[in-house]
């Protein structure tokens, strides 16, 4: 009795050699990677974007909206430009329309990340002009407070960077 067999198309090679069994677990390598990254992303850092007193600060924020109508009663105003090829920010301090020459304090808040803020001490010039060394910004929304050298005042703006090249902040 003669047994017919079957044709083998890959007869003589092992599995390892064809392509298909390959290209069958790229898929589900590419999930197991792709999920292991994930899992280093999220165990890298701790998240900072609640803080432990939440309600308390929520309740202290009326506080805060003083500097804020105080800096509409003074009438004051900035505009900032940032150039990153020279790596300076400049900008123009206002006080009802006349240069104002208060110290101030000029914070830069990442939109995520506390660690990445800027903090200067400026103090312009007669002409309410001051610049300062800035390293170059990522892209982000940036949170833009500047309040006078002894707190009594704050102007509060936002910069998407680098949408805007410039952003002009007015008390209201």
């Amino acid at each position: 009795m003669q047994t017919a067999s079957l044709p083998n198309p890959g007869s003589g090679k092992p599995w390892y050699a064809h392509r298909w069994p390959w290209l069958l677990a790229l898929g589900p390598t590419a999930v197991v990677v792709a999920g292991s990254y994930t899992a280093w992303l999220a165990a890298k850092g701790q998240d900072a974007l609640v803080v432990d007193d939440y309600y308390k600060q929520g309740k202290a924020i009326n506080l805060d909206l003083s500097r804020d109508r105080a800096a509409s009663a003074l009438g004051m105003s900035t505009h900032l430009a940032y150039d990153p090829a020279a790596g300076r920010l400049a900008g123009t301090l206002a006080r009802a329309g006349q240069p104002g020459t208060d110290a101030i304090r000029l914070r830069l808040v990442h939109s995520t990340q506390p660690g990445k803020d800027l903090n200067f001490l400026l103090q312009p010039d007669a002409d309410g002009q001051f610049s300062v060394a800035l390293p170059m910004l990522e892209m982000a929304h940036w949170q833009v407070l500047m309040e006078s050298g002894d707190g009594k005042w704050r102007l509060n703006g936002r910069w998407a960077w680098p949408q805007q090249r410039t952003v002009d902040i007015k008390a209201d």
